[in-house]
């Protein structure tokens, strides 16, 4: 059986190998990367197999992961040896369209875009998948059962691709928990018990919303009672325009992401 080979070994192909080795993922792994010193960690920390060469690395892939930065991809793509039988190759660059890749790196290559979640170590992950045009049924079924086996799975349109990358990170979720935090340790709760508070009433919201069958808005309606200090929270909160000051960090982070798409490596990433 051939490897999945990742190219690239930085933070996201950790957090898959450690959801991975947490699955208990029986097919091959393989990582390459020009940083012996990341190598050598991966190997120690996950027992994977390692290449420091690409050519040798790509000889040997049943199926590619593209696991660098944004700005790196045209780089690697161009290093890459020639490859001329049918392979499956995995983008998880946000920002860099389909075409943008074939036109890189053209058939026999089969092109799929993937955005992992950091928090896929655990096993709780969430990944967008988009496939090219023609890609065989066969082995969509491949890419779905890889990142299946570290959390949920969602198939989406191309041309919604990045709006979800922007929207879905865990690290809103943080921003979230912290903005809450800080503002109910302004009102004179103490550290520990403001981060409990503000962890409750995000986890245990999105617990609620997913597991009872209730739609959000009825939620939303049962939790803002007339006249109670929840419905005076969210007032205020969207008479200041919380809901437009959501829509623009959206906004910006999407720019970021297309913009990273076409920014060059520097010399030390």
């Amino acid at each position: 059986m051939k490897p999945i080979v990742f190219l690239g070994g930085g933070r996201i192909t950790a957090a898959m190998l450690a959801g991975l080795q947490l699955a208990r993922y029986n097919t091959p792994l393989l990582v390459h990367d020009r940083h012996a010193s990341k190598l050598r960690q991966l190997r120690k920390l996950y027992g994977v197999a390692t290449e420091s060469s690409l050519s040798r690395a790509v000889e040997q892939a049943g199926m590619l992961l593209i696991a660098v930065r944004p700005g790196s991809v045209a780089e690697l793509l161009a290093e890459m040896p020639l490859i001329q039988r049918p392979i499956l190759a995995v983008s998880l660059a946000a920002g860099i369209p389909l075409a943008q890749l074939k036109r890189s790196l053209g058939a026999p290559v089969r092109w799929a875009r993937a955005m992992p979640s950091p928090v896929c170590r655990t096993g709780n992950g969430l990944t967008a998948l988009a496939f090219d045009r023609g890609f065989p049924v066969r082995e969509r079924r491949l890419v779905n059962h890889l990142f299946s086996a570290f959390g949920s799975v969602l198939p989406i349109p191309e041309t919604q691709f990045d709006a979800f990358t922007v929207t879905y990170s865990s690290s809103l979720g943080y921003h979230a928990v912290a903005a809450l935090a800080a503002g109910a340790q302004k009102l004179g709760l103490d550290r520990k018990s403001a981060f409990a508070a503000a962890a409750h009433a995000i986890a245990d919201g999105v617990l609620a919303w997913r597991g009872g069958g209730t739609s959000l808005q009825s939620l939303l309606h049962q939790a803002a009672t007339p006249g109670g200090t929840a419905a005076a929270v969210m007032a205020a909160m969207d008479a200041e325009g919380y809901s437009d000051v959501i829509a623009r960090g959206l906004r910006a982070g999407l720019a970021r992401a297309r913009a990273n798409a076409t920014k060059p490596r520097s010399p030390n990433q």
